[in-house]
């Protein structure tokens, strides 16, 4: 029996997370979960999986939840969440927070020797080097969940020792593809949040629709396989059934197929290396028929670029791409600036910085508090 933390459980990730536990309750158990906002689908789950302890960002609901469910520990707050991650008795923490907020649970657990099974973004583009690095020191398993990148470690699993020659990034190309520079300038909230593929919350709709989304898959891919970003290659791919592939030193190029459902990778990083049984249904490449493939168009997708300029400056520029982008979609999100303004603002943001040295989580968060003090939107 495994024992599950699952960080952010209200969320998207969370709740699918839950639902693949529910069904393989003969193999994990729940033993903390925390929530940001949602408090009334927390109850639910608190009733349903009773772990022994949960954190909730604000105090006053700790203290309600605290006399509704007595025999779970509560707390609340980053420390709460770090606290629920670090001392539950979790074997696999899953990091499936929104925002920064991931980053300090996570090293943390890593620290604490405790498995990650991520799904935050922020964890790598911001502070790559140094979860890295704590990986390489702890030796804990550090196994991702965003479709893409497990699709790039299945492809590797028993090609290890095999040098990269390429990882090919597949991306649906959002509610936006074909679009070109000046039709990206008049597109509405409405028609940002409105995914042809995926159900996902409003800043991570708009990050694909910006293809900003797969710019920070870049630049996680880049620290989690040891790949240099030029030789990551962003494919728009609109059926989305090939979820990226690995293009190996001989030229052969192993990839992973499916139907579009995040409860694969979640299950694998859960079972790794063994696989789960009910888990999607098949992918029927008879009625799926054939697979296309385009070159995405940088001039339209600035965000994409912005992405490859942070990483390959290097130092604190990816964590200013990334809180400037949260700023920026804030923004737009709140009918502040318009959609073409979302890249405006990162650019300048990234022209303004002065490269500072990364050493610890701290460094991180000082940068990105610099960052959002000098955005005005």
């Amino acid at each position: 029996m495994k024992k599950i933390a699952v960080l952010g459980s209200t969320g998207s990730i969370g709740t699918q997370s839950l639902d693949v536990v529910r069904t393989h309750s003969e193999r994990f158990s729940v033993t903390a979960l925390t929530c940001g906002k949602n408090i009334e689908l927390f109850r639910k789950q608190l009733a349903e999986f009773k772990p022994a302890f949960a954190a909730v960002s604000s105090e006053e609901d700790c203290r309600i939840l605290s006399a509704e469910f007595p025999k779970t520990e509560f707390s609340f707050g980053i420390n709460g969440i770090t606290s629920c991650a670090v001392n539950s008795g979790a074997d696999v923490v899953i990091n499936s927070l929104l925002g920064m907020m991931g980053i300090r649970p996570t090293y943390e657990a890593i620290m604490a020797g405790k498995d990650i099974a991520f799904a935050n973004k922020e964890t790598l583009v911001a502070g790559g080097s140094i979860i890295m690095d704590a990986v390489r020191k702890t030796g804990v398993n550090f196994l991702p969940v965003d479709s893409e990148h497990s699709a790039i470690f299945q492809s590797l699993q028993g090609n290890e020792n095999n040098r990269i020659k390429k990882i090919l990034l597949t991306a649906s190309g959002g509610p936006f593809r074909g679009y070109t520079r000046e039709q990206m300038l008049s597109v509405t909230k409405e028609q940002a949040l409105n995914h042809p593929r995926w159900k996902m919350g409003a800043k991570i709709t708009v990050d694909s629709a910006t293809m900003m989304n797969k710019g920070l898959e870049v630049i996680e891919a880049s620290w989690l396989f040891g790949v240099d970003p030029k030789d990551i290659q962003v494919l728009v791919h609109p059926q989305s059934a090939l979820h990226s592939a690995v293009e190996f030193e001989d030229g052969a190029i192993i990839g992973q197929l499916g139907c579009p459902d995040m409860k694969v990778p979640i299950a694998y990083a859960l079972s790794w290396p063994e696989r789960l049984d009910k888990v999607s249904k098949s992918l029927d490449l008879f009625e799926l028929g054939t697979l296309s493939f385009e070159k995405p168009d940088l001039r339209a997708f600035t965000c994409l670029k912005l992405a490859y300029d942070a990483i390959a400056a290097g130092a604190s520029y990816p964590i200013v791409l990334n809180a400037a982008n949260e700023e920026a979609v804030a923004a737009f999100l709140a009918d502040r600036i318009s959609f073409g303004q979302i890249a405006d603002v990162v650019d300048s943001a990234l022209q303004r910085h002065k490269a500072v040295e990364i050493a610890c989580v701290d460094d991180i968060l000082e940068v990105e508090r610099q960052t959002r003090r000098d955005i005005q939107v």
